[in-house]
């Protein structure tokens, strides 16, 4: 079960905010036509042929109920200071597991706002992660990756897959002077989860599957200076 996360030193609000989330009201449609009911069970579908509209329920009754949320709502939480911050801070829904600070799943964004850190390398640093990140790019351009991640596009970085910027974006953002600078007119978002991914065969065997997509990082040279 998806739920907002806790705010803890946030205080009361910020993030997604309850009252951005919206609920239908109740309507049906009594319509005595040929209608379809198609519903996805395990990755199939299956499709009964009706005499009815099946839209003809007038209220529903229980603890669920299908919501829509802009993600333009989103209140950005960022550093002030210094040090590129957890993409936590970026967590729209998520869904704890029985271990405290990791989730079985969390849905991030990363939507337009303010870079202002100084003395920091402001996209996401090179790391591997105990979660497994699944990325897609909605709008827009990715920070952490200058060329070749488009919108419709996602990559995936299973539990300890090195992975960062590409060499073009760690030159540029390596090199730039730290002035405020304003990320406009994007939009990506992230499935964080303690479990793997598991790949589909449509999706293995895709002709859009990125076969050079380590070629963005070949370009990186070490810049240690030499030991005394």
């Amino acid at each position: 079960m998806f739920r907002l996360p806790e705010l803890g030193p946030l205080g009361s609000n910020g993030l997604a905010n309850p009252r951005d989330f919206l609920s239908p009201v109740a309507f049906y449609e009594d319509a005595d036509q040929r209608s379809f009911l198609i519903a996805k069970f395990q990755g199939n579908l299956w499709a009964a042929e009706m005499d009815h509209s099946p839209l003809n329920v007038v209220v529903w009754h229980g603890n669920l109920t299908p919501y829509k949320y802009d993600l333009a709502r989103f209140m950005v939480i960022g550093t002030v200071s210094f040090d590129h911050p957890d993409p936590s801070i970026y967590t729209v829904l998520t869904a704890p597991s029985d271990l405290p600070g990791v989730a079985n799943v969390d849905f991030v964004i990363f939507p337009p706002r303010w870079l202002v850190g100084e003395d920091t390398f402001r996209p996401p640093w090179f790391h591997r992660n105990t979660m497994a990140e699944f990325m897609g790019l909605l709008q827009g351009v990715y920070d952490a990756k200058a060329e070749g991640f488009l919108p419709g596009g996602a990559s995936l970085h299973n539990c300890m897959s090195a992975h960062g910027p590409d060499a073009e974006t760690w030159e540029r953002a390596s090199h730039a002077e730290l002035k405020p600078q304003k990320l406009e007119d994007t939009m990506a978002f992230m499935f964080e989860s303690r479990y793997a991914f598991r790949l589909t065969r449509y999706a293995s065997e895709s002709s859009e599957l990125q076969h050079d997509y380590f070629e963005g990082w070949q370009g990186l040279a070490k810049h240690f200076p030499n030991p005394v």
